[in-house]
């Protein structure tokens, strides 16, 4: 049995059509807007809004003669309440579709370009069934809004009501070019080199050679604000980067790159990706599909 003033309660007591005259009143900021926009009269808008106060024993409107304003606790449930109606129109656009909706992915750029892309093919070839949408930004996916199903993000987001998976671990090592490792035989040889750094990169230069219990340069001649240009930068002959074996893993494996240090020094372990999703009981099944392949072929079990 629910409790007399609990949210289950208060809820039956609530029928959608109300939430959908406070939905349209709160958006719009006015009963007469929200009216013409339901075809209903503004006094037909006003007793629903008052009869939903009275259900829910809370003050949504602040109102005057000239205008109606959200009180906090009104901007507060809109936000929820245009997501569960959102939700709604969402499972109604599915169960009415001729065709399985697509797979919306959205992933770092660095981690698409040097890890994801060189994959996809097998990805694509396994299941030709599943239409992929595939994008890259530093942002994070805004799942509310129904944009994307899956997000892979570099850095573990704090504070995030969804499901978080990390990814492997990571291994942070100089790498270089084989011509300019032919110049580097000890850690100290660095300090000759031009050192290349990615400015977003959560773990730099300074880290490895404190790590590593030597002094840190100043100065590096090079940044750049993604690993994918840092690395092609190091594959070019332009210096020494700091990066991840992991987004590299192409280039070590071509002979493109070299770790010349790797057997004198210590690496930098850490996880730098995660796999994010929105807590939904109902599962997209081609994005359960897709992760189940992603964590498969990132070797996480």
């Amino acid at each position: 049995m629910s409790e007399p003033n609990s949210p289950i309660a208060a809820l039956r007591k609530v029928p959608l059509s109300s939430l959908r005259v406070f939905e349209a009143a709160g958006r719009s900021g006015s009963f007469a807007v929200a009216a013409q926009e339901l075809g209903l009269s503004s006094s037909a808008v006003s007793h629903s809004i008052r009869k939903l106060e009275e259900a829910l024993d809370l003050q949504l409107f602040e109102r005057t003669t000239r205008e109606v304003n959200l009180t906090l606790k009104g901007r507060v449930l809109l936000e929820h309440v245009q997501r569960g109606l959102d939700e709604m129109q969402r499972g109604f656009a599915l169960v009415n579709a001729d065709e399985p909706p697509p797979l919306r992915l959205h992933t770092a750029p660095s981690f698409a370009t040097q890890w994801l892309m060189p994959r996809l093919q097998r990805f694509v070839a396994a299941y030709p069934h599943i239409d992929l949408r595939f994008s890259a930004s530093t942002d994070y996916a805004r799942f509310d809004n129904d944009d994307f199903d899956l997000d892979i993000v570099y850095g573990e987001p704090r504070g995030s009501l969804h499901e978080i998976v990390p990814l492997a671990v990571e291994h942070l090592t100089p790498l270089c070019s084989p011509e300019v490792a032919k110049h580097i035989r000890s850690p100290q040889d660095l300090y000759q080199h031009t050192l290349i750094q990615c400015e977003v990169q959560m773990l730099q230069w300074k880290g490895w050679f404190e790590a590593n219990h030597l002094f840190a340069p100043h100065h590096y001649a090079l940044r750049f604000d993604r690993s994918a240009m840092a690395i092609a930068a190091a594959v070019n002959g332009m210096g020494v980067v700091l990066e991840s074996t992991l987004l590299a893993e192409g280039e070590l494996r071509s002979g493109a790159l070299v770790a010349p240090l790797r057997s004198l020094t210590h690496d930098i372990q850490y996880i730098g990706h995660y796999l994010v999703y929105p807590k939904r009981r109902t599962r997209h099944e081609a994005s359960e599909v897709f992760k189940k392949w992603l964590l498969d072929e990132i070797g996480v079990r």
